[in-house]
Parts: C-alpha cells; structure tokens; sequence
C-alpha cells in the first residue's frame, strides 16, 4: 500500500523535519491501543491528537497532544485556558476544524491554525508516533521537531 500524500506530510517537509512514515492496518475506533499493538510498539508514544474547544458562545477549538495511555483533564486545560470549561470537539466539528477524520487527525496541516497543547512528559521521549494526516498512517519522529511545525504550549494535563 502506497501512503497517501497528507497536509500533515507536506508540513513536516516544509518544516524540514526528519520522520518515518509508518503504516498500520486501521481499526475503527481502535485508537492508540490497536496502533501500539499492529507497530510493536509502547502505547506511551504513541500519541493521541485530540481537537477541544471551550464552552463559550463562540467556542474556540485547540488541539490537545496526549500520551495513549493517559487521559486529558479538561478541568486542568480549561484552567491554563482561563476559561470556565473545555470539551473534546463533536467528531464533525473535529473534522471541519482540522481538515481531517476523526481516527486522522494530526496536529500538523490543520485546516485552521490551533494551539498545540503538548503533555510535557511526551517531549521527554527518544521517539513518538503520531498521525501523519489518515487513518493507518503515523510519523515516527523526535517529540522536540513538533514545536517547529506547529505553535505549542506545553502543559501538565495528563490524568
């Protein structure tokens, strides 16, 4: 199978940022477990993409970077943002936001520039695996080149 040519891969090459393209057979709903498991791989690196959005009148969304085997906590973030509360996106608010599918989405590309909310703990990583922009398809790449894609934040929201 010939991967897919992504917003998200076009982003890492502008960027000049080094990865591996790596593929694995897609399980609806499966999340980070079934990548972990079909790449061999911790699910600690990899890492979930995460589109929220505070809960004001005229929400605005954020992506969320968090280890697969941990939770967000929307209180915390909902803090770092100064707001009364966040929640993760509809999947079709999602979709709109960033430019790609739910079980897809990858913080680089987006369709709309979003803060990147990073778990601290994942910079501390040798390699992480995240989405590279479709569903089966994860970059393979040092956490410390996401900051020259995207604009980050780091934060300590896990739970």
């Amino acid at each position: 199978m010939k991967a897919p040519m992504t917003n998200a891969i076009r982003a890492l090459q502008k960027a000049k940022v080094a990865y591996e393209l790596m593929e694995y057979k897609y399980e609806e709903h499966g999340g980070t477990r079934v990548s972990a498991r079909e790449l061999g791989v911790d699910e600690h690196a990899v890492i979930k993409t995460i589109i929220f959005q505070t809960e004001e009148t005229r929400p605005v969304p954020f992506v969320v970077l968090m280890h697969g085997d941990c939770e967000i906590s929307s209180k915390e973030m909902a803090r770092v943002l100064n707001v009364k509360g966040v929640r993760p996106c509809d999947p079709k608010d999602a979709d709109r936001y960033s430019g790609y599918h739910v079980g897809g989405t990858s913080p680089f590309g987006t369709k709309r520039a979003m803060t990147v909310y990073v778990q601290s703990t994942i910079l501390e990583l040798p390699e992480i695996y995240i989405n590279a922009g479709s569903r089966g398809l994860l970059f393979r790449m040092d956490p410390k080149e996401i900051g020259k894609v995207v604009k980050t934040e780091v934060v300590n929201a896990a739970q």
